[in-house]
């Protein structure tokens, strides 16, 4: 019976910091401070009420930022979704696995991703909900990509394809999953050794 690597927890990816007490719409920001708080307001928001119904504007008026602004750098909340899931890739890509073992690495890669985005549970999983199946399909590949530079394996096309739909999977188990990440953990334990199995298959063995 497999089982999944020993890890310590990881830091999850930096959360979207908070607009400041006081600041309004015309208070001076840098255009990381814009998506910064734009990026909070549309967690919040996606928390708090149906996608559809989280619009560019709304986001920019929970966020205190002027909209013109914010939709130079995010034209849409689909945008803005796209940027926060590359922030969440930075916890993939900086994954800290010691283990010579590529299965070992990949395991913490694919979990330092699970929990940079376990904070935002209630927003994320109602953005990829029945309502939204696909609403996070265009940044899978992308993070596949991370995943696997961050565990130190090249990503081959064949690679990227096959771990493009693990990470789909993956994310399925962890919308319907909570508490420990219990059931997440093991399933990624299970179809990273899937993974591994088929690409020594394919000759893409590593």
């Amino acid at each position: 019976m497999s089982r999944a690597p020993a890890r310590r927890r990881t830091p999850a990816a930096p959360r979207a910091r908070k607009p400041p007490a006081g600041a309004g719409p015309d208070a001076p920001l840098g255009p990381d401070d814009i998506l910064e708080r734009a990026g909070a307001a549309m967690l919040k928001l996606a928390a708090e009420r149906p996608w559809r119904e989280v619009s560019l504007r709304a986001i920019a008026a929970e966020a205190g930022t002027p909209l013109p602004a914010l939709y130079e750098r995010a034209p849409s909340a689909l945008h803005l979704l796209a940027w926060l899931s590359g922030r969440f890739d930075r916890a993939a890509l900086t994954a800290e696995a010691e283990s010579e073992d590529p299965h070992d690495r990949l395991f913490e890669a694919v979990m330092a991703r699970v929990e940079a985005m376990e904070p935002h549970r209630a927003a994320l999983t109602a953005i990829i909900g029945a309502e939204n199946p696909l609403a996070l399909a265009p940044h899978l590949p992308r993070t596949a990509r991370a995943i696997l530079e961050g565990a130190g394996i090249p990503a081959t096309p064949a690679r990227w394809a096959a771990m493009s739909a693990l990470w789909t999977r993956i994310v399925q188990v962890w919308r319907d999953d909570g508490g420990a990440l219990n059931r997440t953990m093991a399933e990624i334990d299970k179809r990273l050794r899937q993974f591994r199995s088929l690409m020594r298959r394919l000759g893409e063995g590593f």
